[in-house]
């Protein structure tokens, strides 16, 4: 849009591309976009530390990124963009807010596609092209080899968390066709029931019985403290004393996807996951059909006793002026 060009209405913005400088309200942002198009050098203010973006720590730290008040928000008014990851109402959106958000959407896919939309804003649209068919075709690729293996085995997996007391089966889009696409089967789809009370026994004699069929629980229960959740913590959560019949314990099936966070607690689960599916499905696969052969990068195995891996600063080993190549799991 041309300079001299500006228009600011409840149905339309204006913005000069490629950006001189940006914003992030960046609390849980999935930075790794920005990563993909070389876009960090011109990142000048976060509202949070709540990253898990190793390269924009180094930066921050480095004093290259301004800490900005998330209740102040004139402060973003210096920026030609403030890209924010959630629906703000309308009515308080300054010009140069960006809404983006990937995470809004309900498949694995069509949240890395959102690489495009940014490239708009930096002139980058043939690298974001680029980008997002090396990332879609490792991924059907995977999708099909996945398949394969189902020929002798499908898992029938549990993907739940606990909350207030409560333990609920996801229902999330997103997840459950991570499931699918790694060759898993979600719990059977005549539970109708999808959230059950510690304090009720009828609920729990319920939930006990519902994962005696199961062969893989992924356990996405939201915690201050993922460096201590361990298999005790879910198995006291679950309020269970008879263990035997949970098959996913025998064969050593339990897993969580918070393997990589940051200093600040912040998950790459909400970051890098978002941008490289690719990623999150091999890892399921490796799940579902184990190899041992393959180093998961999202997911650790609590009965095995995997910690999750701290990452800050000092983890960005790459020069971050230059954009980040997608990694492409190999596939056959």
């Amino acid at each position: 849009m041309a300079a001299k060009t500006k228009y600011c209405t409840s149905r339309i913005k204006s913005f000069v591309i490629p950006l001189s400088n940006y914003s992030l309200d960046s609390n849980y942002f999935p930075v790794s976009f920005f990563e993909l198009l070389g876009l960090l050098p011109n990142m000048k203010g976060i509202t949070s530390e709540m990253v898990a973006s190793p390269c924009l720590l180094k930066l921050f730290n480095g004093g290259q990124i301004q800490m900005l008040n998330k209740s102040e928000p004139q402060q973003f008014s210096q920026y030609t963009a403030h890209f924010v990851a959630d629906n703000v109402n309308q009515q308080t959106q300054s010009c140069n807010y960006v809404t983006f958000v990937p995470m809004g959407e309900e498949a694995p896919l069509q949240r890395a596609e959102w690489i495009k939309y940014l490239g708009v804003f930096a002139n980058l649209e043939v690298r974001a092209n680029e980008i997002f068919d090396a990332v879609r075709n490792n991924y059907m690729c995977l999708i099909q080899s996945a398949a394969n293996k189902t020929k002798k085995f499908k898992p029938t997996v549990a993907w739940m968390e606990f909350m207030d007391g409560v333990w609920s089966f996801t229902e999330e889009a997103y997840m459950l066709k991570y499931i699918e696409d790694a060759g898993g089967e979600n719990i059977d789809d005549s539970i109708n029931k999808i959230t059950y009370n510690i304090s009720i026994g009828d609920d729990m004699e319920q939930l006990h019985a519902i994962l005696c069929t199961v062969d893989v629980v992924i356990d996405g229960t939201l915690t201050p403290d993922p460096m201590g959740y361990n298999t005790s913590t879910f198995l006291q959560n679950l309020n269970v004393e008879d263990q035997s019949c949970f098959t996913f314990l025998t064969y050593q099936s339990l897993w969580r996807h918070d393997k990589r966070v940051s200093v600040d607690m912040a998950l790459d689960w909400y970051d890098g996951a978002v941008s490289q599916p690719q990623l999150v499905l091999a890892d399921l696969i490796e799940v579902f059909f184990p190899s041992g052969n393959y180093t998961t990068t999202y997911f650790r195995n609590l009965v095995k006793e995997e910690p999750a891996i701290s990452i800050g600063p000092d983890n960005c080993d790459r020069d971050s002026s230059i954009a980040m190549e997608p990694t492409i799991v190999t596939c056959s």
